[in-house]
C-alpha cells in the first residue's frame, strides 16, 4: 500500500486575551507573605491580559488544604471564567506537608477534571522557604503566580472555543 499525504488537523488552541472575563482566585493565608507575591504576580498578569480589575475576585481561606472546597464553590457559582487556587506549602519536620499537598492537589485535580471552567493549580510545594521565595520573584522564568493566570486566561479561552464548537442538539 501507498502512504497518502493528509492535511494535519489543526487543533485549536487558547489565546491570551482576558478582556470581558471574570477570574476568582482561591487564595491560602497560610505562608501569608509567600502567597501575595502569588497573589500580586496573578493579578498584574491578568490586567495585563485585559482583565478588568473589578472582574476580579479574591477569596482568602486558612490554608491550602481548604482550597479545593471554595474553589468548588466558585466553580458552582457560574460567575467565573477560571479559578486559579494559590498557595503555598513548605515542607517541615513532620508528615504534615505530605497529606495537605498531596490533599490539595489531588481533590482540585478531581475539581477540574469535572468542572465546567478551568481550574488552574498554582499551590508552590517546595522543600524551603527559599524555594519559595525564589518562585515569587519576577524574573525570566516568571512569578508563579503570572504563570497560573496565563493558563487561567489560555485555558479560558480555549473552553469558550470548544463551546462555541459544539454542534446544536438535533
Amino acid at each position: 500500500m501507498g502512504m497518502t499525504s493528509q492535511t494535519p488537523m489543526t487543533a485549536p488552541e487558547g489565546g491570551l486575551d482576558a478582556s470581558g472575563r471574570r477570574f476568582a482566585i482561591a487564595a491560602s493565608r497560610f505562608n501569608e507573605a509567600i502567597v501575595e507575591g502569588l497573589l500580586k504576580g496573578a493579578r498584574e498578569t491578568l490586567v495585563e491580559l485585559g482583565a478588568e480589575e473589578d472582574s476580579i475576585e479574591v477569596y482568602q481561606v486558612p490554608g491550602a488544604f481548604e482550597i479545593p472546597a471554595i474553589a468548588r464553590r466558585l466553580v458552582e457559582e457560574s460567575r467565573f471564567d477560571a479559578v486559579i487556587c494559590l498557595g503555598a506549602v513548605i515542607r517541615g519536620e513532620t508528615p504534615h506537608f505530605d497529606y495537605v499537598a498531596g490533599e490539595s492537589a489531588r481533590e482540585l485535580a478531581y475539581l477540574a477534571a469535572r468542572s465546567s471552567i478551568p481550574v488552574i493549580y498554582g499551590i508552590l510545594t517546595t522543600d524551603t522557604i527559599e524555594q519559595a521565595q525564589d518562585r515569587i520573584e519576577f524574573r525570566e522564568d516568571g512569578n508563579k503566580g503570572s504563570y497560573a493566570a496565563r493558563a487561567a486566561v489560555e485555558m479560558a479561552d480555549l473552553f469558550a472555543r470548544l463551546k462555541g464548537s459544539q454542534a446544536p442538539d438535533a
